[in-house]
């Protein structure tokens, strides 16, 4: 089953982060503890850790983008999966 892997609260102030790069594609396997994207806060420049492993599936957001915490920020599945499940 996909799992979404969602944008962190990097503080209790934060409530947004723009996503600087993007370290993986879609289509990229990625295992639990790699970095997806890194983010950046109002104070800092952060790494986002993948809760999970598998194939990306989908990437909700793009580079420069700001992405409230929280938010839905990709899916990771297997390849017999869809990435239809769009869950903003």
């Amino acid at each position: 089953m996909a799992q979404v892997i969602i944008m962190p609260k990097f503080g209790n102030m934060v409530e947004r982060s723009v996503i600087v790069s993007w370290h993986v594609n879609v289509g990229d396997i990625i295992q639990k503890g790699d970095i997806l994207c890194e983010v950046e806060t109002d104070k800092a420049t952060l790494k986002v850790e993948s809760t999970a492993s598998g194939i990306l599936l989908a990437r909700f957001f793009e580079e420069n983008d700001s992405v409230p915490v929280l938010s839905n920020l990709a899916l990771i599945g297997q390849t017999a999966e869809t990435s239809h499940t769009h869950l903003i």
